[in-house]
């Protein structure tokens, strides 16, 4: 049976509700009555379409990945921009994304994690395999610039930006920097990494 709209726009009120709280609190933090108050709609509402606060996760998340891979499709695949300017691309559009979802680090780690073939990185990555992007960095290779698996460059830089989240608490909890310092120092990794991934290739 088709979707009405008002049960389409209860669903987005919901999904975007949703967000915002587990940006603002974490996913661990944030409960069903968090995301039904945010809404301004019945805590039932939340169970009907989403049936946990699990499931309405995933479903964020997942959506994340594939908005988050539409963007780097046209950077890898892009005949026009050099291997350079592709990093310093990828490494914004990640680093930007997981500023704007928090507890995206997690989630990816678990999708790594369950190898699942049904997971929207899966074909992704394999279409990264097979970009532009790729061919430059094999071509690097070829020409002797590095001696080391090509898988390595990308390997590298997602080490990079992504550990750094997920160690987030401990670094805040030790003391090291709080919020803010953290920030800016994320920050200062999108310039930062694509000059030290430049320097490992010899570009």
């Amino acid at each position: 049976m088709m979707s009405s709209t008002a049960e389409i726009t209860t669903e987005e009120k919901i999904k975007e509700a949703a967000k915002a709280v587990f940006t603002r609190k974490g996913f661990a933090s944030t409960t069903v009555r968090d995301i039904a108050a945010e809404a301004d709609i019945n805590l039932s509402l939340v169970n009907y379409y989403f049936r946990s606060k699990e499931k309405l996760f995933q479903l964020i998340m997942t959506e994340t990945i594939q908005q988050l891979f539409d963007q780097i499709q046209p950077v890898v695949n892009n005949e026009e921009t050099t291997l350079g300017e592709k990093i310093e691309l990828l490494v914004g559009h990640y680093i930007d994304m997981i500023l704007q979802n928090p507890d995206f680090p997690y989630f990816m780690v678990n999708e790594v994690m369950s190898g699942s073939v049904e997971s929207p990185m899966v074909n992704n990555i394999k279409n990264i395999q097979n970009s532009i992007f790729a061919k430059q960095v094999y071509a690097l290779k070829i020409e002797g610039r590095f001696d080391f698996e090509p898988v390595h460059v990308m390997m590298n830089m997602m080490g990079m930006i992504i550990f750094p989240f997920l160690s987030k608490n401990v670094i805040i909890n030790s003391g090291a920097m709080n919020d803010q310092e953290f920030i800016s120092t994320i920050t200062e990794r999108k310039r930062l990494i694509p000059i030290w991934m430049k320097q490992m290739l010899g570009i």
